[in-house]
C-alpha cells in the first residue's frame, strides 16, 4: 500500500489500554509513506495511567511521526479551514467521543478536529475501543455508520464473557481501511470475528 503524498491526521482518545497497539498502528501507517500529523485528546494527552506514562506515549508518537502533538482545541481547529488533511483516523475512539460525534459536540481537541475536517467532505476513520459499545453507545455507533464520510475500522467483541458489552477495532486493519476510506468506500467485512 501507498500513501505517499497523503496527509493522515491521527488522533488518539483516551483507552489508555490499546495505547501500545495504537502506537503500533500508526507505525505501520507510517510506512505507507504518509504524512502523519498527531492528534491527542487532552485527557490522553496529560495523563498517566497503569499503562504508561502519557510523556512516553508523547514521545513515541511525536518519534514515529517527526512531529509535535496537537492537543488543544486552538491547535486543531485550523484542520478544516486550511484543509490540512486527505483523511483523519481516530484511533482508539472511546464511547465518549463516539457520544460527542453522533451529536455534533465539537469541545475537544479530537471532536473538534473531526468536526473540522470534515466540513472539507473528506474521510474520518473511528476506530472504536469502547466498553459500552452493545451498550448505550450501540446507538451512536449506528448514527455514524449512517453518516456520509464517516468510516469504521472493521471491529467486534475483545472479552464476549467478561465484557459482553465491548467493542475494540481490528487495528491491524487501519491501512487498508483508509485506503479504502480515500476512496469514498467502507473496508468490508466491517465485523470482525
Amino acid at each position: 500500500m501507498d500513501l505517499k503524498g497523503k496527509t493522515i491526521g491521527f488522533a488518539m482518545c483516551g483507552s489508555f489500554c490499546t495505547f501500545k497497539n495504537a502506537i503500533e498502528a500508526v507505525k505501520s501507517l507510517k510506512e505507507t509513506g504518509a504524512d502523519i500529523i498527531p492528534i491527542m485528546s487532552e485527557t490522553a494527552y496529560s495523563t498517566d495511567t497503569r499503562f504508561g506514562t502519557c510523556a512516553d506515549f508523547q514521545r513515541q508518537l511525536e518519534e514515529i511521526t517527526g512531529k509535535k502533538i496537537l492537543h488543544t482545541v486552538y491547535q486543531t481547529e485550523p484542520i478544516g479551514p486550511k484543509k490540512l488533511l486527505d483523511a483523519l483516523v481516530i484511533l482508539p475512539c472511546t464511547g465518549n467521543t463516539l457520544a460527542k460525534l453522533s451529536n455534533a459536540v465539537a469541545d475537544t481537541s479530537v471532536t473538534l478536529a473531526a468536526k473540522a475536517h470534515l466540513r472539507n467532505k473528506r474521510p474520518l476513520i473511528i476506530g472504536v475501543s469502547t466498553n459500552d459499545g452493545l451498550g448505550a453507545a450501540a446507538e451512536n455507533i449506528g448514527r455514524l455508520l449512517a453518516r456520509k464520510h464517516c468510516y469504521f475500522i472493521p471491529f467486534g467483541q475483545d472479552d464476549c464473557i467478561h465484557k459482553p458489552n465491548s467493542l475494540i477495532a481490528d487495528f491491524t486493519k487501519l491501512n487498508e481501511t483508509v485506503e479504502s476510506a480515500l476512496e469514498n468506500k467502507q473496508f468490508q467485512p466491517i465485523l470482525a470475528v
